[in-house]
């Protein structure tokens, strides 16, 4: 398993900017704090102060299971990470409560990435919306849902290669 602060500095695909909104500020991160009514983990703000959001490298786009989802029977894919912003056109942190709503997924969960219906969320149901979630994987198809890792900086030390793994993918993409 990497290190936190390994991982912080490779995550990113620097040769896309597809999903990265404007650099975080202070300001921003008090407006989802407040539109979300969570406390988000200083793991994540870390992470979205090196780059806001975005395509993540090949190195660490999937998180293994310990069980079969949807997806697959090992592992779930996570190809970028939401950003905080307002990009036109681009999905962020603030679309949270629309999607949790849209999707019948549990609340409170603050979504990290996905396309509907699979998501990867900070789960809050346990820790209270200002303690340090959970990260759980949500299919709203099959109303489904594994628990992931018990905080963001330990599902970030677990990612690791989609190519290692051999199972057959499933029709619940991650973008």
């Amino acid at each position: 398993m990497a290190r936190f602060e390994d991982v912080q500095s490779s995550l990113w695909d620097t040769g896309s900017d597809w999903g990265v909104q404007a650099p975080v500020t202070d300001e921003v991160v008090l407006e989802a704090e407040r539109l979300l009514d969570v406390t988000l983990p200083g793991s994540l703000l870390d992470l979205l102060r090196r780059r806001n959001g975005g395509r993540v490298t090949s190195g660490r786009n999937a998180f293994p299971t310990s069980g079969p989802t949807s997806w697959s029977v090992d592992h779930v894919p996570f190809d970028s990470v939401l950003g905080i912003g307002h990009r036109e056109r681009t999905i962020s942190l603030f679309d949270s409560p629309y999607l949790v709503e849209e999707w019948s997924l549990p609340a409170p969960v603050v979504l990290l990435s996905g396309d509907g219906p699979c998501w990867i969320g900070l789960d809050y149901r346990a820790s209270g919306r200002h303690g340090e979630p959970s990260v759980t994987w949500f299919d709203a198809d099959d109303n489904s849902e594994l628990a992931l890792a018990p905080d963001f900086r330990s599902f970030v030390e677990g990612l690791t290669s989609a190519s290692g793994f051999d199972s057959a993918e499933s029709d619940c993409p991650l973008a």
